[in-house]
């Protein structure tokens, strides 16, 4: 609970209103209703409609009272019985209060106004402005009243004057205020319609708003308006969208939001539109401007209708034409173009009304003096200059400039200041010629904006039927309003009325010329809509409707993963598969469901009978490995899935089926006890893989030997053929079956359900192939790795992926990364990844002698390995000899800037620096071909560095940068009276340098109006320009400027270093002081991205 508390003295103006945090009181018992009605009754209420509003309980404004008996007996709060404005309760509370601010404490009424008090929700708001009356029950009695404006929320659900009126006056019999030991309180309150709770727009209005995904108000505001041009919205719904892709179609995203607000009756989100135009999230958190939008926008529109049955409709409907002419005043020379306009921007800054600001559009500008037009072969010329509407289209857009650069502070504005624009405009006098029709327009749409430049909020004024019954878009909030509130109030300016925002103001105007208006506003129902594209939104609605009932069902339902054989078949590592690669069939199963209702879903989804199927749910072992086991299904049968699967999923099973060469009509029974479930795999040393070859029931006590028929049999080698059997324990442990005569619960080493063995043809000789054993294929596989390789050059570069051995030395991974690229492995170097921020580290040497795996080694098990290169233009070992230098290039004109990339050697100089850079600069035909090499700090040259100091010495820093340039033939050679001196650009503060610093020859004795020469030469500056410049002296950071009324000589001891004592010798500098012109990098440069839409 929040009161503005009055702290001026109590005759003063009743409009202000203390808001200040010093004034926010919170009564201890404000909020208590128990005794509001036991003194006090409420008065008949009272209420103005306009525009034919509804009269109930969502009505926009009211009057009510409220009576306070026993007024002399007032200790605690009070509050009236509610009165219903915009659907919200309305109620006026008092309280007694004693200032403390006064020598001695004096009593006084607080009166408040209350809104919504009792609700415990914490996301609506309401804004309102109020009158608070004190009512005179004297015969020709004063009331004393007081205005407030606030936005109600929860934490501020009541806004007042914690002293309104002093209890001296209260009691004054003299005013009149309390007759029989009562008072008689009235407020009247505006509201908006509220935020956050149960309004109705469509009930309301007939209309629904759109949702606000962060900072989209100013999109909202503009696609109300394009809605409500019918026709526009009638050729929008014909653009043929049925084989566009959903996510990336801006006109079938634009038609999805046009059918909603034309057919819903809740809100209409727009994330699907700002998908479709390419915008990131953070994009629907940025506000732009409106106009810009509207522009690129109706663009995008015309260019996707081209080809269609309503191409043309955007120029049909907002292009008009304007002629530009240059007149000349005093030879027959007349210079003129048209051009189409969708749009006009009206001046506003020194104009009162949109008649003046078309007036000041079509002004005639004298081209005259140094401003005189260049007519050709008539030269120069006195003219006039302007433009004439040639014609104004059906739907004219009218862009307010009310956002304008302003000089003085070097950043944009916003005007504020009040301009009147009417309901009817008529624009006959700003044509060339009379159009077919008059040029009479009527107010369709206002847009406005609240606050600065720096953000607000936009809500848009629209007239839809265009006969003057207004209503307000405020995001996902529709009210109807009154002309007033639409029109008038959003003229902006100062207003004595607090109820008048003063950041408040229309910047966009929507006019609609009166003969088209049937044509523009004609009505669109159903029937204009293809039904091709309501078929595919209602399919939208209901795959959706689909997905949320999903995703609140979520919670009852499980995902059961199913594998089979095809699964296994192909797989060439441990296990039978890898189970975060594996396609699994998935299956949502509830978790109540029975084993049974389970295996009723499989048979009908595998299409085999229950006896032709058992699932064996994977276990992860203790060796870590995956495998099938048994499951009890006539034990099991009737619990549930969660319970069999021991938590909340995902269950993953194979299922076995029955195949169809058997020639039985159910699997063979599985005896727990006395059988065993194995796998078999062969291995072929020829082509170094595995193939999956079944699985089979054993009895447990069989030889091993007894196997080797059917694996014969399943490897495709004759009957009787050798074969070598090995057991997979675990990945890298492969282990041979020695003794075939053992019973297979003696030969494999702790027998379970879901073991593995593999087998391969003995052979005489296999020692020439790669991997010749299954132990050996294993024993490699896991040592295998997948390492990604991504361009350290590249942001966000997703790379490729090689698998590689663990065991690979440096030359054996480069060789592998070139084979891929294409390029010399010696042209590549290697980078470690910087774990905290996953991001290029230390370059590996190609001298290092570790393997890829101790490379790899701060990678967790799962977490992709990920290394980092970048292609060189010499060889690596080459390079690690050298170092990498970068330097910047600056020609003689000083505006070609290129920065080259050197890799002198280690050891070397500056002369060796400047040779390398030598080959990669392009020098002057007749200049002296000599490089030097310059040391620039903060836009400041600091020093020129000698060609025999070591290139160990020197080094870049964030503000330090070297560069590279050709000696000027004018600075060959220094004689004893000259001397080279740094000059640097800045403005007004000499530590806000900026642009290309430069050294400059001057002479001792020589007037410096000959120095300004040579720098307006080097600069190529015009000579207007060049004026504004002033020159100063800078040592130390104090400047003297060089005084321009009189003329000045060079003294070359005011540019000799200046000693300090106990520093260096600080060095002067001189400065231009001028207005830096170079395009500026906003700290806040992401707010002002140019609008695109990129689809």
């Amino acid at each position: 609970m929040n009161h503005a508390v009055k702290e001026k003295q109590e005759n003063s103006d009743a409009d202000e209103m203390d808001t200040g945090e010093d004034g926010i009181v919170t009564p201890n018992n404000a909020g208590d209703t128990t005794t509001a009605a036991v003194n006090g009754d409420i008065g008949d209420e009272q209420h103005t409609q306009g525009d034919g509003i509804e009269d109930d309980e969502c009505r926009s404004e009211a009057t009510f009272r409220y009576k306070m008996e026993n007024i002399s007996r007032l200790k605690e709060s009070h509050l009236s019985p509610p009165c219903m404005v915009r659907n919200l309760p309305w109620k006026i509370m008092i309280m007694p209060r004693n200032n403390p601010n006064h020598d001695r404490q004096q009593k006084s009424l607080g009166f408040f106004l209350q809104c919504n008090g009792e609700s415990e929700s914490t996301s609506w708001s309401c804004s309102a402005n109020a009158e608070l009356k004190m009512i005179s029950q004297k015969p020709g009695g004063d009331n004393f009243a007081r205005k407030i404006q606030h936005l109600f929320f929860m934490k501020e659900n009541d806004w007042g004057f914690s002293h309104f009126l002093s209890w001296q006056d209260l009691m004054d019999p003299e005013k009149g205020y309390v007759k029989d030991d009562s008072i008689l309180l009235e407020v009247h309150v505006k509201a908006d319609a509220p935020h956050g709770v149960c309004w109705d727009s469509k009930k309301h209005t007939g209309f629904v708003g759109l949702k606000n995904q962060g900072a989209t108000c100013y999109m909202n505001s503009l696609l109300q308006t394009l809605y409500f041009t019918n026709q526009l919205r009638k050729a929008v719904y014909l653009m043929p969208t049925e084989s566009d892709d959903s996510s990336k179609s801006v006109p079938l995203a634009l038609q999805r939001v046009f059918y909603e607000l034309q057919f819903s009756d809740k809100p209409v989100g727009t994330k699907k539109l700002t998908k479709s135009f390419g915008w990131e999230t953070l994009d629907s958190f940025m506000q732009h401007d409106v106009q810009e939008l509207c522009r690129v926008l109706l663009d995008n529109m015309e260019s996707k209708m081209k080809g269609t049955c309503v191409e043309g409709t955007i120029p049909k409907l907002f292009e008009g034409k304007m002629l530009s002419y240059i007149k000349c005043k005093h030879v027959e020379y007349l210079s003129s173009r048209t051009e189409p306009f969708y749009d006009i921007q009206l001046n506003v800054k020194g104009r009162k009304t949109i008649t003046d600001s078309f007036k000041d559009y079509i002004t005639v500008e004298s081209l005259e003096g140094d401003n005189k037009y260049d007519a050709g072969q008539h030269g120069m010329q006195e003219a006039a200059k302007g433009v004439i509407f040639l014609s104004f289209p059906p739907v004219l857009h009218l862009q307010l400039m009310r956002f304008q650069y302003d000089p003085l502070t070097d950043t944009n504005i916003k005007i504020n200041d009040r301009f009147e624009f009417p309901e009817k405009l008529n624009l006959e006098k700003f044509l060339q010629d009379k159009e077919k029709t008059p040029a009479n327009y009527v107010l369709h749409a206002v847009l406005v904006h609240s606050g600065d430049n720096h953000g607000g909020h936009y809500v848009v004024y629209i007239n839809p039927k265009g006969d003057g019954k207004w209503c307000k878009f405020d995001d996902d909030v529709v009210s109807r309003c009154t002309r007033q509130e639409g029109i008038d109030a959003n003229f902006g300016g100062h207003d004595d009325e607090i109820s008048v925002k003063h950041c408040t103001n229309a910047y966009m105007l929507v006019y609609i010329r009166e003969s088209f208006i049937g044509e523009v506003l004609q009505s669109v129902d159903e029937s204009d809509i293809p039904d091709t594209l309501i078929e595919r939104l209602l399919e939208e609605k209901r795959v959706e409707a689909q997905k949320r009932k999903e995703r609140t069902e979520a919670h009852l339902y499980m995902n059961v993963q199913v594998a089979t054989d095809d699964l296994f078949c192909g797989h060439q590592g441990s296990d039978l598969l890898d189970i975060e690669k594996a396609n699994f069939r998935n299956f949502k199963v509830k978790k109540t469901a029975t084993l049974m209702e389970f295996l009723e879903t499989l048979s009908e989804n595998l299409k085999y009978p229950i006896l032709q199927l058992r699932p064996w749910p994977f276990a992860q072992r203790t060796n870590h490995t995956y495998r099938p086991t048994v499951l009890d299904i006539d034990r099991d049968i009737n619990k549930t899935i969660q319970e069999l699967a021991e938590g909340e999923g995902p269950w993953t099973v194979w299922v076995e089926t029955l195949t169809p060469e058997s020639n039985k009509d159910r699997l063979p029974l599985f005896d727990k006890e006395g059988d065993v479930l194995l796998f078999l795999k062969r291995y072929d040393p020829r082509s170094g893989s595995i193939s999956y070859c079944g699985h089979i029931y054993m009895p447990i006590v069989e030889p091993i030997n007894s196997l080797i028929p059917l694996l014969c049999a399943r490897g495709n080698f004759p009957q009787g053929t050798d074969l070598i059997l090995y057991e997979e324990v675990k990945p890298n442990l492969v282990e041979r079956i020695e003794d075939y005569h053992l019973p297979i619960e003696k030969g494999l080493e702790e027998l379970m359900d879901g073991d593995i063995i593999i087998f391969q043809k003995e052979e005489s000789e296999h020692d020439h192939y790669k991997l010749p054993t299954a132990k050996d294929y294993f024993r490699d596989l896991y040592y295998r790795v997948e390492v990604s390789f991504c361009d350290k050059n590249i942001p966000n570069d997703p790379g490729f992926t090689l698998e590689l051995s663990q065991r690979m030395n440096y030359d054996q991974v480069a060789n592998a990364v070139g084979h891929y690229l294409g390029v010399d492995p010696y042209l590549l170097q290697f980078f470690k990844t910087q774990g905290y921020r996953d991001g290029p580290g230390n370059p590996i040497r190609c001298t290092y002698e570790g393997t890829l795996k101790e490379l790899l080694v701060y990678f967790k098990p799962r977490q992709p390995k990920k290394l980092y290169y970048q292609l060189l233009s010499i060889k690596i070992n080459e390079l690690e000899n050298k170092r990498q230098f970068k330097c910047t290039w600056v020609s003689c004109k000083l505006k070609e800037e290129k920065e080259l990339v050197l890799y002198p050697s280690k050891t070397g100089t500056v002369k060796d620096l400047l040779e390398d850079a030598r080959p990669l600069v392009e020098l002057q035909p007749d200049g002296t071909g000599k490089l030097r090499l310059m040391e620039v700090i903060s836009y400041k040259v600091f020093s020129i560095l000698r060609e025999d100091v070591l290139l160990e010495c020197v080094n870049a820093g964030a503000t330090k940068t070297y560069r590279v340039e050709e000696v000027p033939l004018e600075e060959a050679s220094i004689a004893q009276d000259e001397m080279l001196i740094p000059v640097a650009h800045y403005h007004k503060d000499v530590f806000a340098t900026f642009g290309v610093p430069f050294m400059l020859k001057i002479k001792h004795g020589e007037s410096f109006s000959s120095v300004k020469d040579r720098v307006q030469k080097k600069l190529e500056v015009p000579d207007k320009e060049f004026e504004k410049f002033k020159f100063a002296v800078i040592v130390m950071g104090r400047q003297t400027y060089i005084p321009e009324d009189k003329e000045y000589y060079v003294d070359l001891d005011d540019f000799s270093p200046h000693s300090i004592q106990g520093g260096m010798p600080a060095r002067p500098w001189l400065g231009l002081d001028h207005v830096n012109k170079t395009p500026k990098r906003s700290r806040n440069y992401y707010l002002e991205k140019a609008i695109k839409i990129h689809n």
